[in-house]
């Protein structure tokens, strides 16, 4: 008598067990914080060897949709192009469209959204297309859905955290550099009897490109400047920081206005490579003589406030390291009255812009200057930032914005 066929095919209680152990192997994969990579060999090795699920592609985005993970497809699918129609697809369905070789060759799409973000899909058959019976992905399809939620979103939170560490880190070396810039500016300004002066300064993002400087060449003469460095954030601040090393340095061998823009324009030339350039106002004063003398590269045309008329200091040449030699290089001297006021600043003041796109104009600047000419330094700079608050209203500030006010007593 013939001995019969053990029957092998599981019991329902033990696809049970299968798909339980299957979820807490993946819990406690994801608990004991396994790589990615882990997890998804954890994850094929459960929808292939234990479930039968015949082929499988996950797609999963990061900064594009990219494959993850593939099993069951023969060498035509070696590079895997995402189908953007796989968008449209909001709910487990049956795969509907028929473009792309996707479509042609999986039964199942499972989209995984948080919220209205699409996070991963899962595309899902059988090898053997011939077999009448039901396909595995389709019979397990419900815990094949929980489990793939399950690892998507472990994933995700692994990329969320390596984000908010790359973040943290970024943040960090910003500090620093924001720390180490307040180092190059001037940790005083004068306060004497013969002059007054004071900053503001408002960096856009937490390190900028905008500089003021004031350096004492002796007891009675002073330079003092203000710059602004094309764009924003740590490339500006490099090249600006490389300014203010320059101009101290330069000032230990020549006095002269003219050769110090001469070979700050040529440092430039050469670091930058035309790819960065800078506004430059320089001025040389002598406490004794009240004689200023100044060059203005490009900038915004400081406002001098002298026996009651305002003059905009526009003398000089263009841009330092757009040109390498500078040409038509011109320097203006003048005798400063008493209580004379020098208001120089950046272009991001200017530049600020209300909800009707207007700009504040300069003709404002010398208002502003005149109404407050009997205020010191420090109440003139807070009124000009006064008033650009209440011009720009809810409007950002778009640039950098530096004040320097110079009283002449």
């Amino acid at each position: 008598m013939a001995t019969p066929k053990k029957n092998t095919r599981p019991t329902s209680n033990s696809v049970k067990d299968v798909k339980l152990n299957s979820l807490l192997e993946m819990t406690k994969a994801i608990n004991n914080n396994l790589t990615t990579s882990q997890l998804l060999d954890i994850y094929q090795e459960i929808l292939e060897n234990r479930l039968k699920v015949g082929k499988l592609v996950l797609f999963s985005f990061t900064t594009e949709w990219t494959c993850i993970l593939k099993y069951g497809v023969d060498k035509d699918y070696n590079h895997l192009v995402f189908e953007p129609e796989l968008l449209d697809i909001k709910e487990i369905e049956t795969i509907s469209y028929s473009k792309g070789n996707l479509s042609q060759k999986f039964e199942i799409v499972i989209p995984v959204y948080h919220k209205q973000t699409p996070l991963a899909f899962v595309l899902l058959g059988d090898i053997d297309e011939k077999r009448i019976e039901m396909s595995s992905a389709i019979k397990h399809l419900p815990f094949i859905q929980t489990l793939t939620n399950v690892m998507v979103v472990a994933i995700e939170n692994k990329k969320l955290y390596k984000t908010s560490l790359q973040k943290a880190a970024i943040q960090k070396e910003l500090e620093l550099a924001q720390s180490m810039q307040k180092l190059l500016f001037p940790s005083s300004l004068p306060n004497i009897e013969e002059l007054e002066m004071n900053a503001l300064y408002l960096p856009h993002q937490q390190v900028g490109g905008d500089y003021y400087d004031v350096i004492w060449i002796n007891e009675v003469e002073f330079v003092f400047c203000l710059a602004d460095v094309s764009g924003k954030g740590v490339a500006a601040a490099l090249l600006m920081s490389n300014l203010q090393a320059a101009l101290r340095v330069l000032l230990k061998y020549t006095q002269n206005l003219t050769e110090i823009v001469i070979d700050i324009n040529q440092l430039i030339c050469d670091n930058a490579k035309t790819e960065k350039f800078i506004s430059l106002f320089i001025a040389k004063y002598n406490i004794g003589t009240r004689k200023l003398s100044y060059i203005n590269a490009g900038h915004n045309s400081p406002i001098l406030l002298n026996n009651n008329q305002a003059i905009e200091l526009d003398k000089g040449c263009t841009l330092l390291g757009i040109t390498n030699p500078l040409h038509s290089l011109e320097t203006e001297s003048l005798l400063i009255s008493p209580q004379s006021i020098l208001f120089a600043y950046t272009d991001g003041l200017t530049d600020t812009v209300n909800s009707h796109d207007d700009t504040i104009s300069v003709e404002e600047l010398k208002n502003i200057l005149i109404n407050n000419k009997n205020s010191n330094c420090q109440f003139i700079n807070k009124a000009m930032m006064y008033y650009l608050e209440e011009f720009k209203g809810e409007m950002p500030f778009v640039d950098d914005i530096a004040m320097l006010t110079c009283k002449f007593n």
